[in-house]
């Protein structure tokens, strides 16, 4: 580790007049009349909604989650111009070996996302003697994290991350976890920077650049499983990637909307069976959506998909890489081929079982588990 510029501390400090000002707006909420008889038929079901609403307004606590949220170290670095929020936690035993692990998450999430599996690295250090140095950032646009000049591609991602590991945080070598776009830009920090990536481990499998050689049974029905599954799903992404402004325009103004926005893919992408209690408690929804509301960064959230067609194709990953895969549709199905198309060196492979797009939620103790015995072995080849 070398001397590095000093980052300064933050703390999450919303102004009593924002927060009475989403009560009052929560409170004159108007919900639509339900389009099907099945519930979440055509989408958020109203009368689930009026229940969170109606949670957020009154019961929701926020000043008590925000005193919880305040105990982490929060950090702020400049990085090339870019405000860059972040949270920096210890895991595991004081002493021992020291892995340095970057934590990213995907849309519509946040840093909060890591917190579960932050916790169990920390007993999984301990019984593996792995001192983790977690950084979890939120991500450009998320949060409290400002836009980059330019196109926000995964590459430009991916730079700012190096940059704020390397140049702010002064680490010489580090690892790199993500999933959905926190995977992407992890993937792509391992292709760009491999004296600096240790390993890569994701639990969504990146794509090759291009299909070079022919494709076998098991690739050909998981890109044919992938467009069937786009057909009813893409709706959300396809309004982000063309017209942010107008649909940004609608959930910066209405919390029930945002809240409404975000709930629909956390139900749809987690390994819920179509409960979402399953897998969130109402808190940590309403968590999420107030993160969301009180920094305005829905629609910065979406620049990423805007400015998608700008990312070039992404090199070969030459480090080592290992795999947890998401039990959520389409991802469950990825063949090892696809992930060995992309990465040449494949060192763990776990097909999937359960958790969804959020598993570092979902399933912390599960995953951590995997990190823990995939990192391990790296850090013993660690020079």
């Amino acid at each position: 580790m070398r001397d590095a510029p000093t980052t300064s501390g933050f703390t999450i400090a919303v102004p009593h007049e924002e927060l009475a000002d989403l009560r009052v707006r929560l409170a004159r909420t108007r919900f639509t009349a339900p389009s099907t008889t099945e519930s979440w038929g055509a989408g958020v079901d109203p009368d689930d909604l009026a229940g969170l609403v109606d949670e957020w307004g009154g019961a929701f606590d926020w000043r008590a989650v925000e005193a919880r949220l305040n105990r982490l170290d929060h950090r702020i670095a400049d990085v090339d111009g870019t405000r860059l929020h972040f949270v920096r936690q210890n895991a595991g035993p004081a002493h021992g070996r020291t892995l340095l692990l970057l934590l990213m998450h995907g849309w519509p999430s946040s840093f909060l996302e890591m917190l579960p599996l932050a916790e169990a690295l920390a007993v999984e250090g301990e019984a593996r003697g792995i001192r983790f140095e977690l950084v979890m950032p939120s991500l450009p646009g998320f949060a409290f994290s400002g836009l980059p000049r330019g196109p926000l591609t995964r590459e430009a991602m991916a730079d700012l991350m190096h940059a704020l590991m390397t140049g702010h945080l002064g680490f010489d070598r580090y690892a790199a976890f993500g999933g959905d776009i926190g995977g992407t830009v992890a993937a792509w920090l391992a292709a760009k920077f491999p004296d600096a990536v240790l390993g890569l481990y994701l639990i969504h499998p990146p794509f090759p650049a291009v299909f070079d050689e022919p494709l076998s049974d098991a690739e050909r029905r998981l890109l044919d499983e992938e467009a069937a599954f786009d057909e009813g799903d893409q709706g959300y992404s396809a309004i982000m990637g063309t017209r942010p402004d107008t649909i940004a325009a609608a959930l910066i103004d209405s919390p029930a909307g945002l809240l409404a926005w975000i709930i629909d893919k956390l139900r749809d992408w987690s390994d819920s069976d179509g409960e979402l209690a399953r897998r969130f408690d109402r808190e940590t929804l309403l968590t999420l959506a107030t993160l969301y509301w009180v920094t305005g960064s829905i629609g910065t959230s979406f620049r990423q998909y805007f400015d998608y067609p700008a990312n070039p194709p992404r090199p070969r990953i030459r480090v080592p890489a290992g795999f947890t895969l998401s039990a959520e549709p389409v991802i469950r199905d990825v063949p090892r081929s696809i992930a060995e198309r992309s990465c040449a060196d494949v060192r763990a492979w776990h097909p999937a079982t359960r958790g969804g797009h959020f598993m570092a939620h979902e399933e912390p103790v599960m995953l951590a588990g995997h990190l823990g015995a995939f990192f391990e072995e790296l850090v013993g080849d660690a020079p």
